[in-house]
């Protein structure tokens, strides 16, 4: 597989309080990593280093060879992200702000309306992409957000709680569309819903008070743990860090 994502010691500090704390790991296409831990633990701070919302403390990462701090334009270019809350203009239609972001992204013609009309199909808002945004539900405006994350075919995909607010059904649509691209991408999950690593992931990793106490795939945290299920997994490597 080929590395994608490289982390490099990433810390942020804010203040007294070291919320991501000498971070380093490397992702690869083809995998589908479950970035776990508790509110707080530092999993939304790191990927907004990432992705260029927050500037490191110290250390670095890399999207395909492209440095955050030395070349953000090529990392923004590369990577498609899904921030917590997945904000948008709430008087705009999905198809309105698909557009807007196509356009932002470089696209004209008829090649910005396909790739409007292909991420509209496939996260399914057909039914509400005339709508305006601040008329939907929460699940809807979600899966608005992943739309524009997905709508320029980024090889590094970064979701921040990918299913919040979606009811069941919702969610089995989204967890079916990640799995349908995990092959030709890296996707990194940062979630809290242990549910979520189990039903998409091919690893886990997780993150508490900014350190990284525990990686591997699903099946090697349980082993490794002695507990038949992430949830004990989870509140022992957490309750010890």
């Amino acid at each position: 597989m080929t590395e994608a994502l490289k982390i490099d010691r990433l810390t942020k500090q804010f203040g007294l309080k070291t919320a991501v704390d000498n971070v380093s790991f490397i992702a690869k296409k083809g995998e589908v990593l479950g970035f776990l831990g508790p509110n707080g633990a530092g999993k939304s701070t790191t990927m907004k280093m990432v992705v260029g919302f927050l500037s490191p403390t110290s250390g670095t990462a890399s999207v395909c060879g492209h440095d955050i701090i030395r070349n953000p334009l090529e990392v923004k270019r590369t990577v498609g992200y899904l921030p917590e809350g997945a904000p948008a203009y709430p008087d705009m239609t999905p198809y309105g702000f698909l557009k807007f972001i196509a356009s932002i992204r470089g696209f004209r013609g008829s090649e910005k309306t396909d790739r409007v009309e292909h991420v509209i199909n496939i996260t399914r808002i057909e039914d509400v992409a005339r709508q305006p945004i601040e008329t939907l539900s929460k699940g809807y405006k979600r899966r608005v957000g992943l739309a524009q994350s997905l709508i320029h075919d980024p090889a590094v995909l970064i979701l921040d709680e990918p299913t919040d607010g979606l009811d069941p059904n919702q969610k089995q649509v989204v967890r079916e569309l990640i799995k349908s691209m995990a092959s030709e991408k890296c996707i990194v999950i940062s979630t809290h819903i242990l549910e979520e690593v189990d039903a998409v992931c091919t690893r886990a990793m997780i993150i508490a008070s900014g350190k990284v106490v525990a990686d591997g795939s699903p099946e090697e945290l349980k082993s490794q743990s002695g507990a038949g299920d992430l949830d004990e997994v989870f509140r022992k490597v957490t309750n010890n860090a």
